[in-house]
């Protein structure tokens, strides 16, 4: 039962069932909130990135996310239009989200400043990743055989405001709930 009052193991669930509730929808709807697969790439690397086995909480939130896709395109007639051989590069996206929440947790402060950069660092690492992922899709999907890259940027530049604002929101409710609950990043469950 010690590893249930492990920080770690708390925040890592908490991310991977964040994960399994929100995978589902992009956008959101009236009946599902979007997906926070963004956010919880970032959170992982902010909160867990340099605890012991990171590198296997980084690995289990990558396979959480295929396999919630393989339940979600095999149990829940959600399209498979976005599986290509580009889907392998979304794993990448996702490791550069972690790389970037983990590269900035040693300049996380529970302060005006640190949230405000914290917000800096959500839109900057939420581009990276969208681009990323948009890029390999564009490369690699076999979509857009008579498309201009120039036509597809034009055409995908709109949703990237909703992916970095969603996720926004789930980084600034995660940094609401540690400074309400404590730093996570300082406690000994996390950095041992």
């Amino acid at each position: 039962m010690n590893i249930l009052k492990n920080r770690t193991f708390q925040i890592a669930a908490a991310l991977a069932a964040l994960m399994a509730a929100t995978r589902f929808n992009h956008f959101g709807s009236a009946v599902s909130l979007p997906d926070a697969s963004y956010a919880i790439f970032f959170l992982a690397g902010l909160f867990l990135g340099r605890a012991r086995g990171a590198a296997m909480i980084l690995l289990a939130l990558l396979a959480g996310a295929v396999l919630v896709d393989c339940y979600a395109i095999n149990f829940q007639n959600v399209s498979a239009w976005c599986v290509t051989p580009a889907y392998g590069l979304l794993q990448l996206a996702y490791i550069v989200l972690w790389l970037m929440g983990r590269s900035f947790a040693p300049h996380h402060a529970l302060n005006l400043r640190g949230f405000l950069n914290l917000g800096l660092m959500t839109v900057a690492a939420g581009s990276v990743a969208f681009w990323i992922a948009n890029v390999a899709f564009f490369l690699f999907a076999g979509y857009f055989g008579n498309m201009t890259f120039g036509e597809y940027v034009a055409g995908v530049v709109a949703y990237q405001v909703s992916y970095v604002v969603v996720m926004l929101v789930y980084v600034a409710l995660a940094a609401g709930v540690q400074s309400v609950f404590g730093n996570p990043s300082r406690s000994r469950a996390i950095t041992a």
